[in-house]
């Protein structure tokens, strides 16, 4: 019997709440996971791109990862990305002590990078990070995509690598990412990073989706995951045009991490709509598009 993906279905990347001070809001995010605890979703990404990691200091993010862990029970990933291998391996380490399930790493970035020195770094931080790690693959930040057959080559090489979130706007791409995985490892796990791929994902031999819209309908994704295991079709299909009109939230405003706090904020009144990305803050008549398109 083959060995089944690890942590397949629904991921939520969470946003990272800030208080009226620009601080951190560790009360906001406790309000924020017992609610997407209940939803049914899966597993929550902490700090990943929706959770501004970039905008952190290291000792803010340790902080995160330090309290974090205590307010859900859901399986939970912490994306220790960073530009510096020192600070990824002190996060990732804080990680394991905290009893996170696995971290995620993008590609270096800034530095454009060949395929053999994505090969290397990869083989290199293996040796390091002391537990199992997801790759994030989001070209269109990074300045390099991490090619089905590059993952493929890693994943039959390292145990430890699990799985990738796939960032590409392309459905040919993740499909070509389940495949060829599938080919040198069962257990590898290829989730989608767009919101609307989810069903496209699975009916590729995927395992799920990371969404950002988790953050305001988890409810919705979970039923999506359990019509798939039911074989509901006529389900699925009403999900999948739900979910392909609210993809429309990531057109409203300047930035649409502070366009997803708006939403959590005046849909559920448990943190600050505020985000470190500068001029994203939403107009009334654009607040209330996201009310309506929500309604």
């Amino acid at each position: 019997m083959s060995a089944q993906p690890a942590l397949p279905g629904v991921w939520c990347p969470s946003v990272t709440p800030f208080d009226s001070n620009n601080n951190l809001d560790i009360d906001a995010l406790g309000r924020h996971f017992s609610r997407l605890s209940q939803s049914g979703i899966d597993t929550l990404l902490l700090m990943g791109s929706i959770g501004e990691f970039a905008s952190l200091s290291q000792q803010e993010r340790l902080l995160l990862i330090g309290e974090a862990r205590q307010l859900s029970p859901l399986t939970m990933v912490a994306n220790v990305s960073s530009t510096c291998i020192a600070d990824m391996l002190q996060l990732a380490d804080a990680a394991w002590q905290n009893g996170f399930d696995a971290v995620m790493v993008l590609p270096p970035y800034y530095y454009g990078q060949t395929n053999k020195q994505l090969l290397s770094y990869f083989k290199a931080l293996d040796k390091q990070l002391g537990g199992k790690w997801f790759a994030y693959n989001f070209p269109a930040r990074t300045g390099c995509d991490l090619t089905p057959a590059l993952v493929a080559e890693l994943a039959a090489e390292l145990p430890n690598f699990i799985g990738i979130k796939d960032t590409m706007d392309c459905l040919s791409h993740n499909r070509a990412m389940i495949e060829e995985t599938k080919q040198v490892r069962s257990d590898f796990t290829v989730l989608s990073g767009y919101d609307e791929y989810l069903l496209p994902n699975l009916l590729a031999g995927g395992s799920g989706v990371i969404s950002g819209l988790n953050n305001i309908v988890p409810e919705l994704f979970a039923r999506a995951m359990q019509a798939w295991w039911a074989g509901d079709v006529a389900q699925l299909s009403e999900i999948q045009q739900r979910i392909g009109k609210l993809m429309a939230i990531y057109t409203i405003g300047d930035d649409f991490v502070t366009t997803i706090k708006t939403a959590v904020a005046r849909r559920f009144d448990s943190m600050r709509s505020d985000s470190r990305n500068y001029g994203g803050e939403l107009t009334v008549e654009q607040c209330e598009e996201v009310d309506r398109l929500l309604s």
